[in-house]
């Protein structure tokens, strides 16, 4: 089974928002930076994602444009993939709105696939308040293109002897891992659909393009062996921003460098993650992207360790010009016992304690249920 949520970030923010429902929303707009979401009424304007949020607002001047609120998305993510684990102990995760489930054997438990992909879809939504399509199919590929056969809040099956006359008639463009440059390569060969691809040897395609030629020539098939994979550590954790207006001010960056420290602190400690490397990244307002990065000692976990020294590089950075965005991130994970000594102990136990309140709270409440002091603008 796959299952992949319909416009995720504008849905959660039309779910949050009902005077938002059946009008153009656009998430990530609100500032300079990209389209990170458009919701189905903006998506007949032309606007998608990655779209320069300028653009956007040529194409729909009216439409309702917002910030990214991640922190909430991952919230809305997290009981999807709960729903998704209590079906079968082999869900794998490939992105906040994206995941892949084995359902080998639970048919004795939940019934067949079809009732139990209505299931999930039910669950899912009266939890969320958000649709999601779910693809149904012998392996991973296979239930992927199933996912987005029949967008938004679509179901569909593909039964193992269907699959032939299911490829037969797919566009290629279809195909995972088929992108508009080799589609336009395959349609110069006179390969439009995936069956297309079976007319010629598997040799043809491996002389052409190597290991994926064969990749190719065995997914034209419905072959497709790779398993679920429950669990892979993510190699970098990492949240960024792009102002409305450049910025030089460097307590201005300061407060938005915390508020995503705090995001990325709070997300380590949630997949029981500790890293060693700090990354803190900047864009200036003509384009330049700077990156520094430090490793520490030991292994945290900690917001304020993080802070500390994402800031610290910010200080020794000595800005060279205005800001339009600003990042934080952390990688070179490691698991095992904790084992700070980057901070004194007394310290170290009160910024944990801090760190751990603060998260039952916006476990509980939310994230925008309470903020550090930092994040405020200070007072007159």
């Amino acid at each position: 089974m796959h299952l992949d949520m319909d416009a995720f970030f504008a849905s959660v923010e039309q779910a949050d928002h009902p005077e938002y429902r059946g009008k153009p929303v656009i998430v990530g707009g609100a500032e300079r930076g990209v389209v990170c979401a458009a919701s189905y009424e903006a998506r007949r304007y032309g606007i998608h994602s990655a779209m320069p949020a300028f653009q956007a607002k040529k194409l729909c001047p009216d439409g309702i444009y917002l910030p990214v609120r991640m922190s909430r998305y991952k919230e809305v993510s997290r009981s999807v993939m709960t729903i998704l684990s209590e079906i079968s102990p082999l869900v794998e995760r490939v992105s906040i709105d994206e995941a892949f489930v084995d359902i080998t054997g639970t048919e004795e438990l939940r019934g067949p696939a079809r009732q139990l992909a209505e299931e999930v879809k039910a669950r899912v939504f009266s939890t969320t308040s958000v649709t999601c399509s779910v693809g149904v199919a012998p392996n991973r590929f296979l239930a992927k293109i199933a996912s987005d056969f029949n967008k938004p809040d679509g179901l569909t099956i593909i039964e193992e002897e269907g699959v032939s006359l299911f490829l037969e008639k797919l566009p290629v463009k279809k195909m995972p891992g088929v992108g508009r440059r080799t589609a336009e390569e395959l349609k110069n060969l006179g390969i439009v659909f995936a069956g297309d691809i079976l007319k010629l040897p598997a040799h043809f395609w491996i002389k052409k393009f190597g290991k994926w030629g064969k990749r190719l020539f065995e997914k034209a098939q419905g072959i497709d062996n790779s398993p679920v994979e429950p669990y892979s550590d993510p190699k970098s954790i990492s949240a960024e921003e792009t102002f409305p207006a450049d910025i030089d001010s460097l307590a201005e960056l300061e407060k938005m460098l915390m508020i995503q420290c705090e995001e990325v602190g709070r997300e380590l400690r949630d997949s029981g993650l500790q890293g060693r490397t700090v990354t803190l990244k900047l864009k200036y307002s003509d384009f330049r992207t700077i990156t520094r990065s430090r490793t520490l000692s030991e292994p945290f976990d900690s917001t304020h360790v993080l802070f500390d020294t994402a800031s610290r590089l910010l200080r020794e950075l000595r800005l060279a010009g205005k800001v339009r965005l600003i990042g934080a991130g952390v990688s070179n994970f490691y698991s095992g016992f904790r084992q700070l000594k980057i901070i004194p102990e007394r310290d170290r136990r009160r910024h944990e304690s801090v760190d751990r309140a603060l998260d039952r709270i916006h476990e509980r409440f939310g994230a925008d249920a309470i903020k550090r002091g930092r994040t405020f603008d200070p007072g007159p």
